[in-house]
């Protein structure tokens, strides 16, 4: 395919922040998914608070709450948003699974998918990261997109998930 296609590149075929100066706002809204795969034993420790460095699951919200804010200053193309929302929630599985979902919200000219993906992913690093000392194992895994509303392309909702109506 051509460069011309698509938005994200120049005339050369190189790489560009979109221009949305002549978007309009709208209320826009992203949910992301992971999850953290750990020993079972890992898991108590979580319920438990039994880490040294602190409440594991926190440290891990603040983190993807300050990760989905500076998610422009991360991923290059990203434009900096002013976020009027983010929330990160964690549902924990007697297996020895951490599910994280993130819900981000802006009104403005673009997207905040990028938002609720980065806020997922630091929130589940944190979680390794604090919890690394017990168990290298850790696996962080199925991190997407769930849902998104707003723009010029709607309402999206991945294969009718029902993560988020809970």
């Amino acid at each position: 395919m051509s460069s011309d296609k698509f938005t994200h590149f120049n005339q050369e075929g190189r790489a560009r922040m979109v221009d949305v100066t002549d978007k309009v706002d709208t209320v826009r809204e992203a949910a992301a998914h992971g999850k953290v795969c750990m020993k079972p034993e890992t898991l108590r420790l979580i319920k438990d608070h039994g880490f040294k460095k602190g409440d594991v699951l926190g440290v891990a919200q603040v983190a993807g709450i300050m990760a989905a804010k500076k998610t422009g200053w991360l991923i290059p193309m990203c434009h900096p948003l002013f976020l009027t929302g983010v929330d990160i929630r964690f549902s924990l599985k007697d297996e020895g699974t951490v599910e994280i979902i993130s819900r981000v919200k802006t009104t403005g000219k673009t997207g905040v998918e990028m938002e609720a993906l980065t806020a997922v992913s630091a929130a589940a690093l944190t979680i390794y990261d604090m919890c690394k000392s017990v168990d290298k194992d850790m696996e962080i895994k199925d991190i997407f997109l769930v849902e998104k509303t707003g723009g010029k392309s709607g309402h999206y909702r991945r294969n009718n998930d029902e993560r988020l109506d809970g």
